[in-house]
Parts: C-alpha cells; structure tokens; sequence
C-alpha cells in the first residue's frame, strides 16, 4: 500500500500526469452526472427525437386531424415534423394502423405523395432510431474513447512508475529497514507511539504527521516533521531546514523546534526568518532533540544523515535524513 501511495504522489508532481488524470476523471465524472444524476431532458422539441411507438401514435393523430379538418397545410407540415422519420413511420402505420380509418389514412397518403412525390411502402434499413440523435451517439463514442486512452495512459504510467525508484519510495525503504530504539533496555518506559521518518532529496512535498492515542483509543495530540526552509532554485528543492512540532490537546500552544543544516544555521538571513517558529538546532548525526507540552513529551533522534553536494555551499541542504519521534506522556499525568 505504500508502494502505491508513493507511485500516486510522484506521479501527481507531475504537471503532465496530473493533467491527464484531472481530464480523465472529469469525464467520468460528467458522464455520471450527465447521464444518471442529471440527465437531458427535452421540451418544446419535434416529434424527430420521439420514440418510435410515439411517433407512430402522433402521425395517426395528424391522420385523424386531418380526415376532420380537410386542412393540407397541417396535414404536410405535421408530416415534415417528423424529418428524417417520417417516411418510416408512414410506413409503419400503414402496416399497423391501429384505431385509424383505413379510407382516411389512404387519404392522407395521397395528399403527402402529392406534395412529397411517391413514398417507400416498407420502413427504411437504418432509419432513425427514435430518441438519440446520430450527433449524440457520436458524441458519447467521442467520449467513451477518450476515457479509455487517458485509462490506458494512465495505467502505463503506473507501471512504469512501479519500476522507478522515486525519492518518496526510497524514503519509505530506509525507514522500514532502520531499527527503533529499545527504550524499555535503557530503563526508560516503552513510548506512547514511536516513528521513522526519513526525507531524501526530490521529496518536494515532503510533509509526515503522525495521532498520538492512548492504548484504549483515546486522542492525546498529534505530532510530525516537515520542510521548514529551501536555498537556492531550481529542482529539486533544496531543503536547508526541517520544523518538528508537538500538539497536544490539553495545551494552548503547539511546541516546535527548528533542525537547520550548518550553513543555514550561520546564516543570519535564515536565522532571522526561522526563529519566529520555535528553537534553532543544528542537525548532527545522533543528535536529540527534546519537545515538551503540557502532558506530552516528544524526543527526536537524527538516526542518520548526509548533506548534498554540488554548487551549493558546503553543509547548506541535506540529501538525506531519517529522524526517530518517540512519544511519551509527561511525568506525573
């Protein structure tokens, strides 16, 4: 499940996937609306789009109109109402002419094939289909196939996607493969929930919290680390600064502590932007770092780290570090 949450997050940093995956589930999600929730309705339309059972009963009103009014105008003009249909139907109720008067239908007949020239005596092969139009029929095949090319691109993503190794894929690997500390053996209490965490350079988003809840499923608090400062341009990000907070629900104030890279940490510039946000810390391997609230305490351990390299200043951003966040309840609650 991992594996293809992280394929899903690298993927979506992909303006282009993330596109086509945002066209693909519009149109299905259209077509679910506009065919089952909020389907198209007709009004004040022409007898062309009617079913053909509908359309017959309207061309023998039109014959019945016009066996008691003698008007001819009315008698073509409801036949024209029929378009493409209307030969069809004519036949069809010639066929079947129901409660029709056989002498007033031939009449009618007469009167069309005087105005419209002889008429076929069997319905057409592909006559309208009475109801959908060729144009929407076009449409919706337009449709359908664009959502299986995008479905199709879509899967060869993933599993192409399932062959890289992506940075938030990597991360994961390094955090499962690294052992948690056994606090019970330095005579400290077993914490109330323990994490690895690791960020590797390319996780742009890169961003982990974590519940905090008692053994009975009570809310304590939450906790978690994230990008606090990025130098230079270009990408990736070039994290120089990582913010780990505490939240404890029984506090006013969520505690937090800064761990900078060491040329960010000389640097008065960064200094200035990140000291509003809590403790300034220089990270170094087995490094720890104490957050406490009102009832909780979180220690935070640098299990491991290396700083990039490159055109940067030496130590400026870090390619890799894992954390460890353990969480305990404070003395005395």
């Amino acid at each position: 499940m991992e594996a293809v949450t992280a394929i899903i997050k690298n993927l979506l940093q992909n303006t282009r996937t993330a596109l086509i995956v945002g066209v693909v589930l519009g149109l299905i999600l259209g077509l679910i609306i506009g065919w089952g929730i909020w389907p198209v309705t007709y009004t004040s339309t022409t007898p062309e789009l009617l079913r053909q059972d509908l359309q017959d009963d309207y061309l023998r009103t039109a014959v019945d109109s016009f066996a008691r009014t003698g008007n001819l105008d009315d008698a073509v003009r409801r036949y024209d109402n029929l378009g493409k249909a209307a030969a069809p139907t004519l036949a069809r109720v010639q066929a079947n002419p129901g409660n029709v008067d056989p002498n007033a239908l031939q009449q009618y007949v007469n009167v069309i094939q005087a105005a419209k020239g002889p008429l076929p005596t069997t319905p057409a092969p592909g006559a309208a289909s009475g109801g959908i139009s060729a144009l929407v029929i076009i449409a919706s095949l337009v449709v359908l196939v664009l959502v299986a090319v995008g479905a199709i691109y879509l899967l060869r993503l993933l599993r192409k996607g399932s062959g890289t190794v992506t940075p938030v894929m990597q991360a994961n690997e390094i955090s499962r493969q690294v052992e948690k500390t056994d606090f019970q053996s330095l005579g400290l209490a077993q914490p109330i929930t323990q994490t690895m965490t690791t960020y590797v350079l390319g996780d742009d988003l890169y961003d982990e919290s974590f519940s905090i809840d008692t053994g009975g499923g009570e809310f304590l608090g939450e906790y978690g680390v994230g990008v606090s400062e990025t130098i230079g341009v270009g990408e990736p990000k070039k994290v120089a600064a990582l913010e780990i907070w505490l939240f404890d629900k029984n506090d006013i104030k969520t505690a937090t502590k800064v761990l900078m890279s060491e040329h960010a940490y000389n640097d008065p510039n960064i200094r200035a932007r990140l000291e509003p946000k809590g403790e300034l810390v220089v990270v170094k391997p087995q490094e720890q770092v104490l957050l406490e609230t009102a009832t909780l305490q979180l220690l935070a351990t640098v299990v491991d780290m290396e700083y990039g390299s490159g055109a940067m200043p030496q130590k400026s951003y870090f390619d890799r570090i894992t954390l460890e966040l353990a969480v305990w309840l404070r003395s005395g609650e």
